[in-house]
């Protein structure tokens, strides 16, 4: 599903695409078959999810694709180079972030977008008043996430036509503001 709404808005073969919390492949395995050698990046908190996600890669045959997975302990992004990335990915990854961690992300990310470059990101949405379940699950207003992009020369837009049938987490586009 998430693979598909990407490239039915635009991603091509050619294109570089990090998925930052990609688990265990689950859209990963197929970005990565569709994607050109060597152009798929994913980054997790996990080590125990990034060796499933190895496994995945090997039982999927995905090896000649060249995927890269790297552990992070924040969203830095440092260690990327800067203008590289056409897609950045983030699905069901800030609705466990306490907003410092998003901030985080938005204030770097920039940097490692390659002109024209997207940054599309799911999160749990708060009608009114934002708050948090368990400490686990954290639910935002659009304008406080359309806000933060803004502060960092985002234009944010609220992406309509996604829909998720498992979990009600609506998806925000980020582009670099002309």
């Amino acid at each position: 599903m998430q693979s598909d709404y990407l490239i039915e808005h635009g991603l091509k073969p050619t294109d570089r695409v990090l998925e930052i919390g990609c688990g265990n492949l689950r859209a990963g395995r197929h970005l990565i078959g569709y994607l050109d050698p060597g152009h798929y990046y994913g980054i997790d908190i996990s080590p125990e999810i990034l060796l499933s996600a190895q496994q995945v890669i090997v039982e999927d045959q995905l090896q000649d694709k060249l995927p890269q997975l790297n552990i992070v302990t924040d969203l830095t992004l440092g260690f990327f180079p800067g203008s590289y990335f056409n897609v950045v990915h983030a699905n069901s990854v800030f609705t466990h972030c306490p907003i410092e961690v998003i901030e985080q992300c938005i204030a770097n990310v920039g940097r490692i977008m390659a002109p024209g470059a997207m940054f599309d990101f799911t999160y749990y949405r708060a009608a009114g008043d934002e708050y948090q379940v368990h400490h686990e699950d954290f639910y935002y207003r659009t304008e406080t996430l359309t806000g933060l992009a803004a502060k960092y020369g985002f234009t944010a837009q609220l992406m309509d036509d996604w829909h998720d049938p498992w979990d009600n987490q609506p998806k925000l586009r980020l582009t670099a503001r002309k």
